[in-house]
């Protein structure tokens, strides 16, 4: 058996079956719909390989950041990392849609097209009530929020408040949640999306590209955007926004912890604090066991990252946003289960060598000191 190298392989591990969950989730639903509904009335598998991948991010994200110290190369890199793929992925399905081969993105002919794309190209689609051309997209709009407040506190070096970030916003996720049962952004309101989207825009590019104090201002305005973002438009609900955002700030505590930055209590108040409000957020008797999983795979992996895992299954994790991004089409081209499987590891595996990775070289040497 091939070994990974263990210092980020525990990493990989994770989003790997992460990602496979997902695909999994959707494409019972749709080749196997009796059979799943019996295993999701007991565990929401989706919600758990999303909440996996939430933790994930909470605990690199802001490492890779500090470790650039940079905030334009932040920027670059995620730009490099996520777009290239997902503006291939987003082109496939609507060239498919509009030959007929997969269904039109609900919504997506009644809005206008350049307030469509701007949602989508800014991954904030999922919070501005837009149509996503890629329905599992939706996770991405939280992690862009996520990166607004990432690079928010990090230019006013409070970077090592996690914890007591996670803490406030699970505690603040309930009264809201009841306040704000549904999303304040809502309706067409293109003008309002358009203006948002915008926003959003101008806060990564003033970021990237400004200096000193109004740099700092950005990042500020930018942070504050994307909390306003999930607050006001999560389709969810407010308590389940913000209790997504709570758990990536929850995985950055441990990460903190780890390198000492914080006490390991301080660290386990933000992991319980999470969990016990986050359990309530959605009133589904599947929901609490897939959080409460996906909490307890993450330490489960973190307690042996010191451990070389199976090299298949961190590559799993390297191809993991090409099977997360491609199984939704693969789903409407592909005549039953047994195929889908076939073809998804091979063609998310082409995918990864063909865009992602070249693409991610071509990031790095642009942000190389």
């Amino acid at each position: 058996m091939f070994l990974a190298p263990a210092r980020l392989a525990w990493l990989d591990a994770l989003r790997g079956p992460a990602a496979l969950a997902v695909t999994m989730h959707h494409a019972g639903w749709t080749f196997l719909p009796g059979v799943w509904a019996e295993v999701d009335r007991r565990i929401d598998l989706g919600t758990w390989g999303v909440f996996v991948f939430f933790l994930v991010s909470g605990y690199i994200i802001p490492a890779s950041l500090e470790r650039r110290g940079d905030l334009r190369a932040f920027w670059t890199g995620r730009a490099f990392r996520l777009l290239p793929l997902l503006l291939a992925a987003c082109g496939l399905a609507l060239l498919l849609a509009y030959a007929g081969v997969l269904p039109l993105p609900p919504g997506l002919a009644e809005r206008p097209w350049p307030v469509v794309a701007l949602g989508n190209l800014t991954m904030s689609q999922e919070l501005l009530n837009l149509p996503a051309v890629i329905s599992v997209t939706w996770t991405l709009s939280y992690e862009m929020a996520f990166y607004l407040m990432c690079v928010a506190l990090f230019s006013v070096r409070q970077a090592h408040r996690s914890a007591g970030v996670a803490v406030a916003l699970a505690l603040t996720a309930v009264p809201l949640g009841l306040l704000l049962p549904k999303a304040v952004i809502g309706g067409r309101a293109d003008l309002a999306a358009a203006l948002l989207g915008l926003a959003v825009v101008a806060a990564v590019a003033v970021t990237a590209l400004g200096r000193g104090r109004t740099r700092t201002v950005a990042a500020l305005a930018g942070g504050l955007l994307g909390l306003a973002l999930v607050v006001l438009g999560s389709r969810g609900g407010t308590w389940q926004g913000v209790i997504i955002l709570a758990t990536m700030f929850a995985g950055t505590a441990v990460h903190r912890a780890e390198q000492g930055a914080i006490s390991w209590r301080a660290a386990g108040v933000a992991v319980a604090a999470v969990l016990g409000c986050g359990i309530f957020a959605k009133d589904d008797p599947a929901w609490a066991p897939a959080i409460v999983l996906a909490f307890g795979v993450f330490a489960g992996a973190y307690a042996l990252r010191r451990r070389a895992f199976p090299r298949w299954l961190s590559y799993l994790g390297v191809i993991s946003f090409s099977l997360y991004l491609l199984h939704p089409i693969l789903l409407h081209v592909l005549p039953d289960l047994a195929t889908f499987l076939l073809a998804l590891v091979p063609l998310s595996m082409l995918t990864y060598h063909l865009i992602e990775s070249p693409a991610q070289r071509l990031g790095r040497r642009l942000t190389r000191p």
